[in-house]
């Protein structure tokens, strides 16, 4: 009588157990380096708001290049631009410290403007995301990117 009933949960214990194993992967980890280490982006890339007009520029992450610059004549700062246009639309600074607050400077359409900088989340490395808050008079804008240059 043991063996049987042993017979019978066996398979089906087996058969729950790697259920779990298969399902127990965090949502995020799909084995992609594009996403940044932070759920809490709204979109992946740069989301701009113009709060003059009320008009949101949408950047994607893919559209976008991101270089970090460990060793340069600031410290460490990283320079985010449209790798199609990089002289139209980029943004740099050196606020590149998980919560810390700063300045950056941020080019759209050739108009360049001081702006206010919180880093969200922050990387180092090749494929690893970082995070940005970006306020000014009339801008309420986040990037949400991925490291692709390491200097």
């Amino acid at each position: 009588m043991k063996k049987k009933i042993f017979n019978t949960i066996s398979p089906i214990t087996l058969l729950v157990v790697a259920l779990f194993l298969i399902g127990s992967g965090c949502p995020a980890d799909d084995g992609v380096q594009d996403e940044p280490e932070t759920s809490a982006c709204d979109y992946e890339g740069y989301d701009g708001l113009d709060t003059t007009n009320n008009t949101t520029t949408l950047i994607p992450e893919a559209e976008l290049t991101t270089d970090f610059f460990n060793t340069s004549s600031n410290g460490p700062e990283v320079e985010i631009y449209e790798t199609s246009d990089p002289g139209n639309f980029w943004f740099v600074t050196t606020v590149v410290t998980l919560n810390a607050t700063g300045t950056g400077q941020l080019s759209i359409n050739g108009n360049i403007q001081t702006v206010n900088v919180t880093c969200l989340a922050t990387g180092n490395a090749v494929g690893q995301g970082m995070q940005f808050i970006v306020i000014a008079s009339g801008l309420d804008a986040e990037f949400c990117v991925v490291i692709d240059e390491f200097h």
